[in-house]
C-alpha cells in the first residue's frame, strides 16, 4: 500500500503504527479521489487536527490510568480491587493501539468529504422490516450510544457558531450544501463516534469504557471550542470562504404605530424608498459586542487605494510643511536603501533583545540613531527615502494617538515601546500593514495596547495577562527578522489566553444576567399577584385590615405560587379561587361562608413562606372568619406590627423606589428607543469626570417590562443597574456614548485620530469611520 510520508507527529504515529507486509487497504488523503487543492487543504486540516488529538488523547490516557488506580485503591473488597486491577494491566498492554486507530479513523473521515449524502430509500410493502428483522438491542450498544451522544450534543451546542461557518467551509469543500454538526468529519458527532470504535482497541468493560468517555469529555472536548476556532482561522487562511462571518440580529416586530410613522415620513419626504424603516429603529453604525483584544468583525477594504489615498494626504502634508519651514533648504543628501534601513533596525532590535529594553524612547528618537548609525558608516549626510519616510510618520502619528488612549503608568507603554522596531521593519516591508486590519502584527499591537487602555480601572488589570504579553513582545523582538508568522505565532498564543480570559467573563456574567431575570420573574409575579387580589377585592366592602392582609401576607402566597408552579397550572387556580373564597369569608362575618378547610389551607399556604405557627394561625383566622380569638385592638395592632416588621418575599434592604422620572424630551425619547433596539453585549462608555476620563461598561442584559438595564465590566463582573430611562438621559446629555464596532479596537480609534490629523493638513473633513 502506498503511503505519503508523515508531515508530523501524529502522521508519525499513524505510519509506525501499520505493519510491514499489511494488506488492509485504509482510506487516506493522499489516495482519495478528490481535487488537489482541496487534499492539500484538507490535509492541512488533519496535521492540525491530529496533533492537537494526539497530544490531548496521550494526556486523556494518563489521566484514565489514574482514575482506575483510585477506584482500585477505594474498592469495598478485594474482588473488586483485583477487577479494577486487572483493568488497569489491560490498559497499559493495549493503550498504545488507541491513538493510532482514532488518527485513522480521523483520516478516514476527512476522506469522505465529498462523498455524496446517502438519501434514505422510500419504503414499500417489499423493504418494510418485519418480525423476524427485529432483534435486541444490548445494554452496553444502549448506553455507550448515549453517553456519545450526550457528549457531542453538549460540545455541539458550546461552539454553535463556530460548527455552523465550519460546516459552511465544509461544503464549499465537498462541494454540497453546508454540512451539519453531526455530519462534519471534525465535529463532536464525529470525534466521539470514532472514539467509541477505537475504544474496542482497549478491550476492556462496559463501565471501564463508559469512564473513558466521561474522561474524553473533561479532558479532550474542554478545549474544543478554540480547536473549532483554530480550524476557522486554518481555512480562511486557506482562503475557503475567508470572508465568511455570521452576526445573529435580533429582529423587532413592526407595530402599526411605526408603520404609520414610516407613512409619515414617506408624505413628508418622498425621496426616501418605500421599504425605509421607522427613524427610532435605526440605531446608525454597528456597537461594539465583543471583549477585550477580540473583533466583532473585520471589515474588508481595497487595499491599494488605501495606500494610494495615504500617499496623497502625507504628501500633501509634506508640501504644505515645506512652505512653512524658513530659509532655503539644502541640497538633497542621499537616500538611504530600504534594506539598509531594515538590516540597521534589525541591529537595535538586537540590542533590545539582548539588554530587554529598548534604547530610543520614541521614533524620532529611532529616527535620528538611524541617520547618525548612516553617517558613521558612509562618512556623509543621508536622509530617508520619501516611502521609508512616510511610514515614520505614519507610525509617529498612530503611536502618538495610542499613547493618548493609554492609562498612566501602564505596563502596556513599556511593552509598546519595546515593540516599535520590529512594527517598524514590518511596516518597511509591508506597506498594507497600515490598512489592513488582519495584519498580524496589527492585531498584536492592538492587543498590547487595549490591556492598559484608559477606559479599564486599576482594579481590572489582570497581572498573568501581563505576563503574557511580555512573553508575546519578548517573542517578537527576539524572533522577528522578515517573516510575519512570528508574529502570527505570538498572537495566536496571547489569543489563546485571552479567550480563556473570555470564557471566563461570559460564564460570571451570565450568572449575574440570570439573577437579574429571577429578580425581573419575582417582580412580575408580584405584579400578578396584586392583579389578582385586586380583582377578586373590586367593587367589595373588605375591612381595611383584612385588605392589608391580603396585600402584604396572602399576595406573597400567590407569588410563590406563581413563581413555582406558573399561570397554568392547576395550584395557581385553586389559590385563584381560595382567593375569591376569603374575600366572600370575610365579608360573611361569622364564618357561615367559609368553605370546610378553607383555614387549614391558608396556614398552610402562609407557613410555606416562612411564617411561624402562631402568626400564620392567627392569620389565617382573619381571612377566613375577618375576627380573631381577641377580636380586640390591641392584638390586631400588634399583629399589624408583625407584619411591618417582617421581610416581603424577594424584598431587599436597599433603597425605596424613586419617583416617576419627568417626561422625556424628544432626543431622550430618541435615545430611549435606540437603546431598545440595541443588542446584549453591546459596550458603553461612562464619562467619569470634568476632565473626560471615561470608563467601559458592557450592557449584558435589559428588561423590556422592568426597564431595568445591568451593566458589567471587563471581567465579567457586576457593576451596576439602572433603568433605561436613565441612560437615555445620559446620552442625550454626552454623559455616556455607545462604542461602536468601527472604533471598538484600540487601534482602530488611533488609526482613526491619525488619519483624520492626514486631512485636516489637506484641507479635508473629518470622516466619520477609518478606512481600514
Amino acid at each position: 500500500m502506498v503511503r505519503s510520508p508523515p508531515k508530523g507527529p501524529a502522521q508519525a504515529i499513524v505510519h509506525m503504527f501499520e505493519p510491514l507486509g499489511s494488506t488492509v487497504v485504509r482510506p487516506t488523503l493522499a489516495t482519495a479521489a478528490m481535487p488537489r487543492r482541496v487534499r492539500r487543504v484538507l490535509e492541512h486540516l488533519y496535521a492540525l487536527v491530529s496533533d492537537e488529538m494526539a497530544r490531548q488523547l496521550e494526556r486523556m490516557l494518563g489521566e484514565f490510568e489514574q482514575q482506575l488506580f483510585r477506584q482500585a485503591d477505594h474498592a469495598r473488597n478485594p474482588a473488586q480491587q483485583s477487577l479494577h486491577f486487572e483493568t488497569l494491566r489491560i490498559v497499559r498492554l493495549n493503550r498504545a493501539d488507541l491513538v493510532p486507530h482514532y488518527l485513522m479513523g480521523l483520516e478516514a473521515a476527512l476522506t469522505r468529504v465529498r462523498e455524496p449524502l446517502s438519501m434514505p430509500e422510500q419504503y414499500d410493502s417489499r423493504t418494510l422490516p418485519t418480525f423476524r428483522d427485529l432483534r435486541l438491542v444490548e445494554d452496553s450498544e444502549l448506553d455507550e450510544g448515549a453517553v456519545l451522544r450526550g457528549i457531542a450534543a453538549r460540545h455541539s451546542s458550546r461552539a454553535n457558531l463556530g460548527l455552523h461557518l465550519l460546516g459552511q467551509r465544509f461544503g464549499v469543500l465537498g462541494g454540497a450544501p453546508a454540512f451539519d454538526a453531526d455530519r462534519l468529519p471534525v465535529g463532536p458527532y464525529s470525534l466521539c463516534r470514532i472514539l467509541g470504535e477505537a475504544g474496542q482497541t482497549l478491550q476492556i468493560g462496559l463501565e471501564p469504557r463508559l469512564l473513558l468517555f466521561r474522561t474524553f469529555d473533561r479532558h479532550v472536548l474542554n478545549g474544543y471550542a478554540q480547536l473549532v476556532d483554530t480550524m476557522n482561522a486554518l481555512l480562511a487562511r486557506e482562503n475557503v470562504l475567508p470572508s465568511l462571518a455570521f452576526v445573529p440580529i435580533r429582529t423587532r416586530p413592526t407595530t402599526q404605530a411605526q408603520l404609520e410613522a414610516a407613512r409619515h415620513r414617506r408624505e413628508e419626504r418622498p425621496e426616501l424608498p418605500a421599504d425605509a424603516p421607522a427613524g427610532p429603529a435605526r440605531i446608525g453604525p454597528r456597537p461594539h459586542t465583543a471583549w477585550q483584544g477580540q473583533s466583532d468583525r473585520v471589515s474588508e477594504s481595497d487595499e491599494a487605494a488605501a495606500v494610494a489615498l495615504l500617499q496623497q494626504l502625507l504628501s500633501g502634508r509634506r508640501d504644505l510643511l515645506g512652505k512653512l519651514r524658513s530659509g532655503r533648504r539644502a541640497e538633497n543628501p542621499k537616500a538611504i536603501p530600504t534594506a539598509e534601513v531594515i538590516a540597521t533596525l534589525g541591529t537595535f532590535q538586537g540590542d533590545a533583545a539582548n539588554s530587554g529594553v529598548s534604547s530610543a524612547r520614541n521614533l524620532s528618537d529611532l529616527r535620528q540613531a538611524l541617520l547618525t548609525q548612516s553617517h558613521k558608516k558612509h562618512g556623509e549626510e543621508a536622509a530617508l527615502s520619501r516611502e521609508d519616510s512616510d511610514t515614520f510618520e505614519l507610525l509617529g502619528m498612530l503611536y502618538n494617538a495610542i499613547q493618548h488612549e493609554l492609562r498612566e503608568d501602564s505596563t502596556a507603554s513599556v511593552l509598546l515601546n519595546r515593540l516599535q522596531v520590529p512594527l517598524l521593519r514590518a511596516a518597511l516591508l509591508d506597506r498594507t500593514f497600515f490598512v489592513q486590519q488582519r495584519h498580524p502584527a496589527r492585531q498584536l499591537l492592538n492587543t498590547v495596547a487595549e490591556s492598559g487602555a484608559s477606559w479599564m480601572s486599576e482594579d481590572e488589570s489582570d497581572p498573568q495577562l501581563d505576563e503574557h504579553l511580555r512573553r508575546a513582545v519578548d517573542h517578537v523582538v527576539e524572533h522577528y527578522h522578515g517573516d510575519s508568522t512570528v508574529f502570527d505565532a505570538a498572537n495566536q498564543r496571547l489569543q489563546q489566553h485571552l479567550r480563556a480570559m473570555a470564557r471566563k467573563a461570559e460564564v460570571t456574567e451570565r450568572r449575574h444576567v440570570e439573577a437579574a431575570r429571577g429578580k425581573e420573574k419575582l417582580e412580575l409575579a408580584k405584579h400578578r399577584a396584586a392583579e389578582e387580589i385586586d380583582s377578586a377585592t373590586q367593587g367589595q366592602q373588605v375591612p381595611r385590615f383584612v385588605r392589608s392582609l391580603l396585600s402584604q401576607a396572602w399576595a406573597d402566597v400567590l407569588t410563590l405560587i406563581l413563581l413555582r408552579h406558573g399561570e397554568e397550572s392547576s395550584e395557581w387556580q385553586q389559590h385563584q379561587e381560595m382567593t375569591r373564597q376569603i374575600v366572600l369569608a370575610t365579608l360573611g362575618r361569622g364564618g357561615s361562608k367559609v368553605p370546610a378547610g378553607l383555614g387549614a389551607k391558608v396556614e398552610h399556604a402562609l407557613g410555606l413562606v416562612g411564617y411561624h405557627a402562631d402568626e400564620a394561625n392567627a392569620i389565617a383566622r382573619r381571612l377566613t372568619t375577618g375576627v380573631g380569638d381577641e377580636d380586640d385592638p390591641a392584638s390586631r395592632t400588634e399583629l399589624a406590627m408583625k407584619l411591618k416588621a417582617r421581610g416581603r418575599l424577594g424584598e431587599d434592604s436597599g433603597p425605596a423606589k424613586p419617583k416617576p422620572p419627568p417626561p422625556r424630551s424628544a432626543h431622550e425619547q430618541q435615545c430611549y428607543d435606540q437603546l431598545r433596539a440595541l443588542p446584549f453585549g453591546t459596550w458603553f462608555e461612562f464619562v467619569t469626570n470634568q476632565q473626560g476620563d471615561v470608563v467601559r461598561r458592557r450592557l449584558s442584559w435589559y428588561s423590556p417590562v422592568t426597564d431595568n438595564a445591568l451593566f458589567v465590566n471587563q471581567r465579567g463582573q457586576r457593576v451596576g443597574e439602572q433603568s433605561l430611562d436613565s441612560l437615555a438621559r445620559m446620552l442625550a446629555a454626552g454623559q455616556t456614548r455607545i462604542v461602536t464596532a468601527d472604533k471598538g479596537r484600540l487601534v482602530d480609534r488611533a488609526w482613526h485620530a491619525a488619519l483624520n490629523a492626514l486631512r485636516s493638513f489637506a484641507g479635508l473633513g473629518p470622516v466619520e469611520e477609518t478606512t481600514a
